[in-house]
């Protein structure tokens, strides 16, 4: 017995190793049952060798062909560089592809000297352009981005315009958003100029820079300052405070120092022009050299601005504004409250989305981090006294009339209509939108003292700090109207 064991162990111990077999030793045997795999084995066989091969001969054919110009059949020189490259390559170019199948000269030359009339393109640009042609992915690097963009469109590469496009999208920040915007408009990417215009609404007012402000043109703080999508924190004079420090540095672009110190810097240089101008009787905008900004401070809702004391005052000491804008926004406000009081104006009846853009007042809040928050935005908004509070999730509001303290009258009108949109954002570092809620327009009605919610937040969306952004609409646009035809408005 203890013999038969020793065989039966010998024979198992002699056994070649799982996954090996005797024909191993000798030549490949391809009939051998062992070199069968399932097909799941097989297939990774067969797959993992074929990307391995298609990925070598992409590096293959940009290191041979292209940086090394092996077989060219034609020469580029542009920018006082050369390029050995083939023809065959080329014609992925809407740019050489017309000029090879057409009756151009250049179809039958061998050397071509390209001119590079867009002063965005340079050799860099031109190598990754051509060098696009002979491989599946170019690595843009921001800084990079747009020169690239230049020979991509030059070069009719819709491809690398595309992916120009995307690079461009993810990376705006305070850095790229207005040389990113230039761009995108000359070179005809409407969705990159709509994503820096969305950017810019709701960084300029949350996150404010010197370099931003610096940068910023005309004819875009005043495509921001009219929009009703401006992210304003904490109310409209704010924005009047923000252009300040904007055109400072337009005019005194050598300007260095850090945004705490902008205001203050801001304040003296116009207090020194102020001086100078004080016997002429104009404000600093009605000046020649300030003339080119009149068209975005007319974009300001002035009406929100006055209706605060100490604001008031500020705009009256600073004497930017032309005297004849700020007489004929006193008189439509004086003729509004008159009518709230004696007309019995009850506010908005309807949604009226135009009269909402444009006339809302914009106002903001910035809550650091979650917990109980009750705020009221400073001015008088015609005896309506709208509280805030953020608490257990939800936004409220209430008309407040009898129960707490207000300065400023209170109407005691039964019931009050307000319109109102309100937005919750959040963002990255990079200023881009991680979290975006938004009431839609709204009309609510509240008796005295009333409060209602008026949105409801699920935990896990909201991300701190949170910006909470409204539009409100205090009073009837019918009626106010009706006394704008009697008050001449700044022009538009």
């Amino acid at each position: 017995m203890g013999s038969l064991s020793s065989r039966l162990l010998g024979q198992e111990s002699s056994s070649p190793p799982a996954g090996s077999c005797e024909c191993r030793k000798r030549k490949r045997n391809l009939e051998c049952q062992c070199d069968t795999e399932t097909d799941d084995e097989l297939e990774n066989l067969l797959n993992t060798p074929r990307r391995k091969k298609l990925k070598s001969t992409s590096k293959y054919i940009y290191q041979t062909l292209f940086l090394n110009g092996e077989n060219s059949d034609i020469k580029i020189c542009a920018l006082g560089k050369e390029w050995n490259l083939h023809k065959i390559y080329l014609c992925q170019s809407g740019y050489f592809s017309s000029m090879f199948c057409g009756s151009w000269k250049e179809s039958s030359m061998n050397v071509i000297e390209l001119e590079i009339p867009d002063h965005n393109i340079d050799a860099e640009a031109l190598q990754v352009a051509f060098g696009s042609l002979y491989r599946d992915d170019v690595l843009l690097k921001p800084s990079r981005v747009i020169a690239i963009l230049a020979a991509a469109c030059m070069l009719q590469l819709d491809g690398l315009i595309q992916q120009c496009g995307e690079t461009m999208k993810e990376t705006i920040s305070v850095q790229t958003v207005c040389s990113y915007s230039t761009a995108a408009g000359v070179y005809g990417l409407d969705s990159v100029k709509k994503k820096c215009l969305e950017w810019l609404l709701n960084n300029l007012m949350t996150h404010q820079s010197v370099d931003l402000f610096k940068e910023l043109s005309i004819t875009m703080m005043k495509q921001l300052i009219c929009s009703p999508d401006l992210l304003v924190m904490q109310v409209e004079m704010d924005v009047y405070t923000a252009l300040k420090k904007w055109m400072f540095l337009q005019l005194v672009p050598s300007w260095n120092g850090s945004l705490k110190q902008l205001l203050t810097e801001a304040d003296a240089w116009f207090s020194k022009r102020r001086k100078e101008l004080e016997d002429s009787g104009i404000s600093f905008l009605e000046t020649e050299q300030c003339y080119p900004f009149v068209p975005v401070f007319k974009h300001l809702r002035m009406q929100y601005i006055i209706s605060d004391l100490a604001s008031a005052r500020i705009i009256e000491r600073d004497a930017l504004i032309p005297s004849e804008w700020l007489s004929s926004v006193y008189k439509q406000q004086w003729f509004t409250m008159l009518r709230v009081e004696q007309d019995n104006d009850t506010g908005p009846q309807e949604i009226n989305k135009e009269e909402l853009e444009n006339n809302s007042m914009r106002c903001g809040r910035r809550l650091a981090k979650d917990g109980d928050y009750c705020w009221r935005w400073t001015g008088f908004n015609f005896g309506f006294d709208l509280l805030v509070t953020y608490t257990n999730r939800y936004i409220i509001f209430k008309r407040n009339t009898l129960n707490q303290p207000c300065s400023g009258s209170v109407s005691l009108q039964p019931q009050r209509n307000i319109a109102f949109r309100l937005r919750l954002v959040s963002f990255d570092t990079n200023g881009k939108v991680i979290c975006n809620r938004t009431s839609g327009y709204q009309i609510l009605s509240l008796e005295k003292d009333q409060e209602q919610v008026v949105m409801n937040l699920d935990s896990r969306l909201l991300v701190f700090p949170l910006y909470i952004c409204c539009n409100f609409l205090y009073t009837s646009p019918e009626k106010r109207a009706e006394s704008e035809g009697q008050v001449e408005s700044p022009d538009t």
